[in-house]
């Protein structure tokens, strides 16, 4: 499968997500991770609620690997990239990088995730629709 394109999406840092030295906590850069997932979803038209709502599926993470390069401090203005790695047949893997808007790289993070029947809580296949949702280009 040929990879597709980075998206990326820009935020900002608040005084929520740090710890009492203005820096951002740990747990947190999973928060902004997960975030951009969510909005390169959307991008493509994938809603997660309606996943579970229509089709009976959530996607539960099975892998996180990140790993920490400099600090996300308080205002710091970020952007967070999500690129599809790899679909399987019933998990989806991304690569992610979080950057300072100066460049300065903060954080990168790779994650699997896999598809679960809402009311078995099993893995099961993606379904053939969905691939393709995941494989197209953003609509906006």
């Amino acid at each position: 499968m040929s990879e597709n394109a980075k998206s990326q999406f820009n935020y900002r840092i608040y005084y929520e997500h740090t710890d009492a030295g203005g820096v951002v906590y740990h747990a947190r850069y999973l928060n902004f991770f997960e975030r951009a997932r969510t909005d390169w979803l959307r991008q493509r038209g994938i809603i997660q609620s309606q996943l579970q709502s229509e089709l009976n599926i959530v996607y539960a993470l099975t892998t996180a690997n990140i790993q920490f390069k400099k600090p996300a401090r308080m205002d710091d203005a970020i952007t967070v990239s999500c690129q599809l790695h790899k679909i399987k047949n019933a998990s989806v893997e991304f690569t992610q990088e979080m950057y300072r808007d100066d460049g300065t790289l903060l954080a990168t993070l790779y994650v699997k995730v896999a598809c679960i029947d809402v009311e078995t809580f099993k893995v099961i296949a993606i379904p053939q629709q969905l691939k393709q949702e995941l494989l197209s280009e953003p609509r906006f």
